[in-house]
């Protein structure tokens, strides 16, 4: 696609060199974390303000051109990918903490703010916010995918995290959805719609975030055991107990091999929880008193407890650079990464399944899972460009999600759709994902927001 005259025009004159035609910005958003690559956007623009971005909407509104939201481009199905061209708005220049409300426990951030910068300026608070997907992303993207990640089990999703939002629609207007209350029920619940919308509907443009106390005492372990049964086993006993757990982590055997080779931690190849408490001191040492117990029984072996911040941070940062150890299994891959979210009675099963598949197909598929709440994820290591291996690790991720709908589970827990899980939506959805397209179309009639994603391609 060529930009009309008329269109460079309107965005020069709006955002001076805050527009860029050259390759090397068009090429570097036209790749995402995963495998997933596309021709890049014919035109990068970085605005300042909600009305920069609402003038960039209506102009490209006027001249039918594509635009496409982006945060910092660490997602992993294609969700920010120019697959029809058009105008990439890259909010990252939009990163300011708008205000924190410490006795209300909220922060009002503009999307392009990190998870980890506004964990930085809350130090002082004695707040924090706990989404943790990993990467530092952003938290307009992090809202937009619905995104979720380690500290799930114990303190929700984005959509338990986001009271309000401000929103730029197709047409420019800016609305407000939400509101600073603890509850309400008037109306629709338009904050929940856009949570997950995946740009395909409007373009957040600022965020009303729910925060929590730090707390006081916090412990970390990684545990061994013989088997994913056993491991299972474990989460559910801690969870029926009702110890509230923080985070649960599994990596599986191939996956503890990566983590061992890349950081040199002496982890034996077996499967792993890798698990943390939060509380007072005297109820965290009694939570992982009894964790260990339970573990026990379910024939763990070579705890190693983590109380000290620098201890934790090292154990974590290994969990969450989980995608580039296991790519050194591997020298020279990539990853198709995915993720399906099952029951947690399905789950042992579910991830057999998986790793049996990789097996049969003669490749390196490292698992992971926040096993807490039954999503886990497999990196299907593939050498660029080698489509016979790229179509049988799409496989193997049909073949996860499917047998996750057969369970009553779902194709993505936290992963979002994009453009890599589009076509399992209505196998997940039925009549419900037409609706989504009928929302689409509603509120983006001339279909210019994040064309190509999420919804069926119109008639």
């Amino acid at each position: 696609m060529t930009l009309p005259t008329e269109l460079l025009s309107t965005l020069e004159t709006l955002l001076d060199s805050r527009l860029s035609l050259a390759a090397a910005d068009r090429d570097h958003h036209a790749a995402s974390e995963s495998f997933h690559r596309a021709p890049p956007p014919d035109a990068v623009v970085w605005p300042e303000t909600a009305e920069e971005v609402a003038a960039i909407v209506r102009a490209c509104a006027d001249a039918g051109v594509p635009v496409i939201p982006w945060g910092t481009g660490t997602s992993l199905e294609g969700h920010a990918l120019a697959t029809q061209g058009g105008v990439t708005v890259d909010l990252s220049r939009m990163d300011k903490l708008i205000g924190v409300r410490a006795e209300d426990m909220q922060a009002s951030v503009q999307p392009g703010m990190t998870r980890e910068a506004l964990n930085t300026e809350l130090r002082a608070t004695g707040l924090f916010f706990p989404v943790d997907p990993g990467a530092n992303a952003s938290l307009g993207g992090m809202a937009a995918t619905r995104c979720s990640g380690t500290t799930a089990v114990r303190y929700g999703t984005m959509r338990d995290n986001v009271l309000a939002l401000e929103v730029v629609l197709a047409d420019g207007r800016i609305i407000r959805t939400g509101t600073r209350a603890a509850k309400s029920s008037s109306g629709y619940d338009l904050t929940g719609l856009f949570v997950g919308s995946e740009g395909t509907l409007g373009i957040i443009t600022e965020l009303t975030l729910r925060l929590h106390g730090q707390p006081e005492e916090v412990a970390a372990a990684v545990c061994a055991f013989d088997t994913l049964e056993q491991a299972v086993e474990c989460v559910t006993a801690t969870i029926q107990s009702g110890i509230p757990m923080a985070r649960i982590e599994f990596v599986d055997e191939v996956a503890a091999r990566a983590f061992r080779q890349y950081s040199g931690l002496d982890l034996p190849g077996t499967p792993h929880l890798m698990v943390e408490f939060h509380g007072s001191p005297g109820t965290v040492r009694e939570d992982t008193g009894r964790f260990g117990d339970i573990a026990r029984d379910c024939g763990a072996k070579g705890f190693d407890w983590a109380t000290t911040p620098e201890d934790r941070n090292r154990l974590w940062r290994m969990r969450h650079g989980a995608y580039h150890a296991c790519l050194t299994l591997r020298p020279g891959s990539t990853g198709v990464v995915t993720d399906v979210c099952v029951p947690m009675s399905h789950l042992p099963a579910a991830v057999a399944a998986a790793a049996a598949d990789i097996r049969e197909a003669g490749l390196i598929g490292p698992i992971v899972g926040h096993v807490g709440d039954g999503n886990f994820h497999s990196q299907i290591l593939v050498e660029p460009g080698n489509e016979a291996e790229i179509a049988a690790a799409k496989h193997i991720a049909t073949r996860m999600a499917e047998r996750a709908l057969e369970v009553g589970g779902t194709i993505t827990g936290e992963h979002g759709i994009g453009i890599g899980k589009r076509s399992l939506m209505a196998a997940e959805h039925g009549e419900g994902w037409q609706v989504m397209g009928v929302i689409k179309q509603t509120l983006d009639p001339g279909n210019i927001l994040n064309p190509g994603k999420l919804v069926p391609d119109r008639a």
